[in-house]
């Protein structure tokens, strides 16, 4: 049995995830951003044995869901699901004066890679569309170009990958991954998805819990149980590390050598 936090798990994907790692006998801990979605998530998988609470666009509550998660653990994986998707036709920014796609699909799970103490799995999600991203690590913020959504969400499912490389070279014990769910028909995906929930979970719950040795990896990029080619700028070992700069210095959170 395994103990496993799962982010963004009050729906979707993540609630999709935990559920089934929960039925499987692990010891799961859900994440919320805030009480109404954790009694959800509690309510829908009731196995759970905890629910943490953040907003994910906040990094006080970012810092605050650290500190309830290490006080829930230690993990033997940590799965970072939560995220948010690019339809906005405007950037959003946060209270911290963040851009949103920026602050709740990269420099939260950086936060959090760097304050909850280490497992010995770590999942990160991102998107087939980080095919298409470009790592604009000068403006991150969106502050000196022209607002495109679906580019700035792309970018933020590259530095997704770029991240899970990041911590695999740095954290040599750590099993750390990528993983692309696919298409798949929830809120975000929407109705027109091609794949379903169990599909979308599939590859992080093998990651999460097989001792396979296909499974039992790091610094791999993954879909459908199998390896793929990421990004190029992915494997670049320059970009990761300004990656990280960026995210120390907007979160004032280092991720530790």
């Amino acid at each position: 049995m395994a103990t496993i936090l799962v982010t963004g798990s009050s729906d979707g994907i993540g609630r999709q995830t935990a559920s089934t790692l929960a039925a499987d006998g692990h010891r799961v801990v859900l994440h919320a951003r805030n009480a109404a979605r954790a009694e959800q998530a509690q309510a829908a998988v009731p196995q759970a044995v905890a629910v943490v609470r953040g907003d994910l666009t906040s990094l006080a509550e970012t810092r605050q869901l650290a500190e309830q998660a290490a006080a829930a653990g230690p993990y033997d994986v940590v799965i970072h699901n939560a995220g948010v998707g690019g339809g906005q036709r405007e950037p959003v920014r946060t209270a911290d004066g963040l851009e949103r796609i920026f602050q709740v699909n990269v420099l939260a799970p950086y936060v959090l890679t760097a304050l909850v103490p280490w497992p010995a799995r770590l999942v990160y999600l991102t998107s087939g569309l980080e095919a298409d991203g470009v790592p604009r690590l000068d403006d991150p913020q969106w502050e000196h170009r022209a607002w495109d959504g679906m580019q700035a969400y792309s970018d933020s499912k590259l530095y997704d990958v770029m991240l899970a490389f990041a911590v695999a070279r740095r954290r040599p014990q750590v099993l750390s991954n990528a993983v692309d769910p696919g298409w798949i028909r929830t809120r975000m995906g929407g109705p027109g998805a091609t794949d379903e929930l169990p599909a979308g979970a599939e590859t992080q719950l093998w990651l999460a819990t097989s001792d396979e040795p296909a499974a039992t990896v790091t610094g791999r990029y993954l879909k459908r149980r199998r390896e793929l080619r990421a990004n190029p700028a992915a494997y670049r070992e320059d970009l990761q590390e300004r990656l990280l700069a960026v995210c120390a210095e907007l979160s004032g959170v280092t991720l530790p050598a």
